[in-house]
């Protein structure tokens, strides 16, 4: 059994909590251990002997990138395309169709992507409406993808992944058709590229971007952030929702610790609504 270092392990405490206070996150202690492993790569690159050393560092105040560099290596950045196939499908086919149903007088359509990581979730959204072009004729849709990390929005907006990465959840068909191979990458064609915006955004903090939104998706995100700052993420999204728009989280995540805001659509399975006491007239947006 190995013995740890107990100034690694106070180390570890003071990460975990630069963690929550920045990003909201909670590291349960089991998962303490990836701390060390995630922020090796910044340990050789800088010359800093131990986790001791980095918090000595960053205690200093004298290197404020180094502080947004942990940050973002500490968060997990975990997405693949069309992650959650059953859930895609009913993004698709119950959500889309509900919304072009609910919106068929203005054809327009908002989406915002929370917590969008490296970009596959709000790209195989663009896909799936690039592979219907008929069906969404004459429709202004607007796909709105954010994160906290600004080292992932570049690569977002870069639309630029590996080999391991177009293989995970993409179909070998919509490879072939979206995607150009570009030296030992695959870079995303231009056209699906400009179907969504990508910003940097901190969902608990930020100003929220101008909405309202008939869906928005927060998928495996929630999950990671300590109750009090999850209630705060549920009360902020409820405000950037419509009053008959789509709410949908991961796949192995519930609404049913949340408080009132939402409630499960009657008419999408698997999507939730602004709950009767949260709707409020289209077009309002509350900043809370």
């Amino acid at each position: 059994m190995t013995v740890r270092n107990p100034s690694d392990q106070a180390a570890e405490r003071i990460l975990a909590a630069l963690l929550e206070a920045r990003a909201g996150h909670a590291l349960s202690p089991e998962r303490m251990w990836r701390i060390e492993t995630v922020l090796h790569p910044i340990l050789r690159e800088r010359g800093y002997p131990s986790l001791e050393a980095l918090v000595v560092a960053l205690a200093s105040e004298a290197d404020r990138n180094l502080v947004d560099q942990v940050v973002d290596a500490l968060i997990n950045h975990e997405t693949y395309f069309f992650r959650d196939h059953a859930q895609f499908l009913d993004i698709e086919r119950v959500a889309l169709e509900c919304l072009r149903e609910r919106r068929t007088r203005h054809r327009t359509l908002s989406v915002w992507s929370v917590g969008c990581s490296t970009g596959q979730e709000p790209y195989s959204l663009a896909m799936a409406l690039a592979e219907r072009p008929e069906h969404w004729a004459g429709w202004d849709i607007n796909i709105l993808a954010t994160d906290i990390s600004p080292s992932v929005i570049r690569t977002a907006r870069a639309g630029r992944y590996s080999h391991f990465e177009i293989q995970r959840g993409l179909p070998t068909r919509l490879m072939l058709r979206w995607f150009e191979p570009d030296g030992s990458d695959w870079l995303l064609r231009g056209d699906i590229r400009d179907r969504v915006r990508f910003a940097e955004h901190n969902l608990l903090s930020d100003t929220l971007p101008p909405g309202p939104f008939d869906l928005i998706l927060c998928r495996n995100m929630l999950f990671y952030l300590t109750p009090e700052h999850r209630s705060r993420a549920v009360t902020r999204l409820a405000a950037a929702l419509a009053p008959d728009g789509l709410f949908m989280l991961g796949a192995f995540e519930t609404m049913l610790t949340q408080g009132a805001a939402f409630a499960p659509d009657p008419e999408a399975r698997g999507f939730y609504r602004l709950s009767a006491a949260e709707a409020r007239p289209q077009g309002r947006l509350q900043a809370r």
